[in-house]
């Protein structure tokens, strides 16, 4: 049952029935003593945002740039030649196979996937950029009628009319 913590200024979880709510040290003159752990929401909070950190660090997603070439699977031709074939889920692949952004200066973000291949992060993270006219620009297709902006190519939900490709500016 949690209490309030006069010491801590925050709610105090009574551990004394778990056996590792105690920590034991040695007192000055050699004999053992324990003390009680108190674990406050603050402490665990800054605990877990020090762990998610940590894990963001971790898996900081790397980026290929390169032509867009509509192959079956889809593939980059990088600037030196080679080409990386590219994969992700189904709604990723369905904008790499889009004839629209066929063989334009395409970015995307992800993790290498060996032997010559990447792995593209979800559609959900927006991880595939068109570079035009000096500018980093996002894959979006737009219904003009529903006034509705989607990630991925095909009919609108609502009117049923084909969505027009919308590469837009980046907050990146």
């Amino acid at each position: 049952m949690p209490r309030f913590d006069a010491q801590t200024g925050g709610l105090c979880h009574d551990l004394m029935h778990r056996p590792e709510a105690y920590a034991t040290d040695y007192n000055s003159d050699g004999g053992l003593r324990s003390r009680r752990i108190q674990v406050t929401r603050r402490n665990l909070f800054a605990a877990l945002l020090i762990a998610s950190r940590v894990v963001r660090a971790a898996d900081k997603p790397q980026s290929i740039r390169g032509k867009l070439r509509e192959t079956d699977p889809p593939a980059l031709q990088l600037p030196d030649g080679r080409k990386v074939m590219l994969s992700g889920d189904e709604s990723t692949l369905a904008v790499l196979h889009d004839e629209r952004i066929a063989d334009s200066d395409f970015e995307v973000q992800g993790s290498p996937k060996p032997p010559a291949g990447f792995l593209i992060d979800g559609i959900h993270l927006r991880s595939m950029f068109v570079h035009k006219d000096g500018m980093r620009l996002m894959v979006t297709y737009w219904c003009d009628v529903c006034y509705i902006r989607t990630y991925v190519p095909g009919k609108c939900w609502c009117c049923q009319k084909y969505t027009d490709l919308d590469l837009r500016e980046s907050l990146e």
